[in-house]
């Protein structure tokens, strides 16, 4: 499970990695990664699931499935960065192999584009 300090709470971290981040899109999930420099609190993730997804018991399945697949990518995260994942309409009746595959393709692209490594 995503532990309570590497989630996003902040509006202001959620727009921030929007607006200036990397995004990478897929057909059930998009991410925006912002690295910010010289900061060397933990990593930390926040998740968008709007209402085209589905109503609130559906919406909240898919962030509790995003967030435990999110968890093992903590580590390969620079520190400091802000990677937010918004969940597409499809994302509501995928496998969770497909949501893995996704934000594994997701998370390597936006570390691929700010040099990093997986």
């Amino acid at each position: 499970m995503l532990p309570s300090g590497a989630r996003m709470r902040r509006s202001t971290e959620f727009h921030a990695a929007i607006r200036s981040g990397s995004r990478a899109g897929r057909p059930l999930l998009v991410g925006h990664l912002l690295v910010r420099d010289g900061i060397t609190e933990p990593p930390r993730i926040g998740f968008t699931v709007s209402r085209a997804v589905g109503p609130a018991v559906v919406r909240n399945r898919v962030k509790r499935r995003l967030r435990h697949l999110a968890a093992g990518y903590l580590q390969s995260l620079p520190a400091g960065s802000l990677l937010v994942l918004r969940a597409n309409p499809p994302a509501a009746t995928a496998s969770q192999a497909d949501l893995a595959a996704e934000l594994g393709q997701v998370v390597r692209s936006l570390l691929r584009r700010q040099g990093g490594a997986v």
